[in-house]
Formats: C-alpha cells, structure tokens, sequence
C-alpha cells in the first residue's frame, strides 16, 4: 500500500511540470498582444515596447519560464495588470468561494446521484428505472448555463423565492443563512450535470455486480434483498462510483465557469473569465495553475482511495 501511494505521488511530478509549461505556454500563444489590452488600440509602439520591458515580455520565452516558475515555487505568482494587487491576493479568495460552491454541489450530486442510481438498479427496467435514467440523459445533456438561466427565471424572477445573483445580499448580514439563501440556484444548476452522470455509473455499477454468480448464490440462500444490495453488492461496485465521482470533484473545483458567470458568483471560474476579458495574464496563468493542480489533487485521493476499496489494483 505504501508504494502504491509512492508511485502515485512520484507519478504526479512530471503532471504538474507538464501543467506548468502548458499554462505558461498557452497565454503566451494566444491570439492578440497583451500591451494593446492594457493600453488601448491608440498606444504608440514606444509606450507598447515600454510595457513589454517592464513585464518582462522582451526576454527569452524559456528565460520567462523558469522566472514564472522560480517566483511560483517562492509563492509569488506576480502583480495583477488590472487591479495592481499580489495575484495571489485576488485567486485565493476566488478559490475559497469556488470551494464553496463545489463541495455544496458535489454532496448535492452524490446525494441524488447514489441513491436513485441505487434504487433504479434494485428495479432495473421498471417504469422507475426507465424513467430516471431518461431525464439524467436528458439533464446531462442540457448546457449548465441555459439551466442556470431556467432557474432564475423561475425561482428568481418569477416566484422570487431564491436571489438571482452574488453570494450575500447587500442588506443581509453576510452569515451562513445568507450564503445557503444565495448557493441554492447556483447549486442546483451545477450539480445537475455531475448529478446525472453519477446516477448512470452508480446504476451501471450496481447492475453488473448484481449479475456476479456470488449474488445469485446468496439469492439462493433466501438472503434479504436489502442485504445482498447495501453489504454483498455495494463494496464491490464502489471503486468505479469512486472514480466518477472524483473526476466530477475536480471538475466542480475547477471552477463552473458558466454557472459562476450567469449567478455573478464571485469564485475562481468568475475572476477567470474577466481576467481573460482584460488580458490580465498574471492572474490567468494563476488560475488556471490552481484548477489544473485541484484536478490533478483530487485524482491522486481517488486514485488512493481506490487502492483501499479494490485490493486488486494495490502493489506489495
């Protein structure tokens, strides 16, 4: 066990050496020139080349590179060109609030995802299970944003039961009821995707266990059903619901984008697309840094948690 989780860890060094090259190199190849962002389509070529100088842009890409990544092992990440405050400063913040609004989403999906996939194994073919499993096609298919604006529609603008935007109200107090009022929409709308695709795999799971030789002998012995479904069948059906699961984790901590934006959420997907609205590249790299490091964080848990669930894919 204790290699397994050596390998994985020592796995996880040439990922992130990968991830931080793919950062660095995407917002530097992307279309447009950041000085005509930040200084306007009027800007004379001696104040662009000015800029370059001060940002560093003038030096050798791999210079700029190793610079970016001495600085980010030191926990500079660099000075916003938009806000003029530490990046770290203006992501970290932005992450908390993400952090919120995934792990609401993620208990919210789990919650619904297991146990309707759960009872629509135990009644496989039923009307139940034909109908569930048509509405999470359904609701894995539908864009989160266009179901974002659905929610607000109905619940924000129409019923006005749950605020359409922000994370506190501006006359509230700021406390944990003011954020639940507020993370209810946005919640829904994001969990409902992951929700969807947790319910299939627990579903497909559960059915192909439920088809092992070992359940039809403990049929055969007159063992109750409940017992066959929550202690024989569910610990081997675990490992693949634990994978799925994860993946939809670090998805969610990597920020919904969409969701963030329709609900003016103020995370990490949020800050992201705005920065990338104003070419603020410091706080882009470091953005998408910390999503793809979650990502990869979270793969590592599951990638661990899995060796405890399935003996057969740990090392000795």
């Amino acid at each position: 066990m204790l290699r397994q989780i050596v390998t994985r860890l020592l796995a996880v060094l040439p990922i992130l050496l990968g991830l931080s090259i793919f950062v660095f190199l995407l917002v530097h190849f992307a279309p447009g020139d950041v000085t005509d962002a930040l200084l306007g389509p009027m800007a004379t070529e001696e104040a662009k080349e000015k800029l370059r100088q001060a940002m560093g842009l003038d030096r050798p890409l791999l210079f700029q590179y190793f610079t970016w990544v001495g600085n980010i092992l030191q926990g500079d990440f660099g000075i916003s060109v938009h806000t003029q405050r530490a990046v770290i400063d203006v992501v970290l913040p932005r992450f908390a609030n993400t952090a919120v609004l995934a792990l609401a989403s993620f208990l919210l999906a789990l919650l619904v995802g297991f146990f309707v996939g759960m009872y629509a194994a135990a009644k496989s073919y039923s009307t139940f299970d034909r109908i569930s499993m048509s509405i999470t096609l359904i609701v894995g298919s539908t864009p989160p944003y266009w179901l974002a604006l659905l929610l607000v529609f109905a619940f924000a603008l129409s019923v006005r039961w749950f605020p359409a935007t922000g994370m506190v109200s501006i006359t509230g107090d700021g406390g944990l009821l003011d954020i639940a009022h507020h993370l209810v929409l946005p919640a829904i709308a994001t969990a409902a995707g992951p929700a969807a695709i947790i319910t299939r795999m627990v579903r497909s799971s559960m059915m192909e266990v439920l088809g092992q030789g070992y359940i039809r002998v403990a049929r055969s012995k007159g063992i109750a059903r409940p017992t066959i479904l929550w202690k024989h069948a569910l610990r081997n059906a675990l490992p693949p619901i634990a994978t799925i699961s994860g993946l939809q984790l670090g998805f969610l901590l990597g920020g919904a984008l969409f969701t963030e934006v329709v609900f003016a959420w103020p995370g990490l997907g949020n800050q992201l697309y705005y920065s990338i609205v104003a070419r603020d590249v410091p706080v882009v790299q470091a953005a998408i840094l910390i999503i793809a490091l979650a990502f990869v964080l979270v793969n590592l848990m599951i990638d661990i948690l899995n060796a405890f669930l399935d003996p057969r894919v740990r090392v000795i």
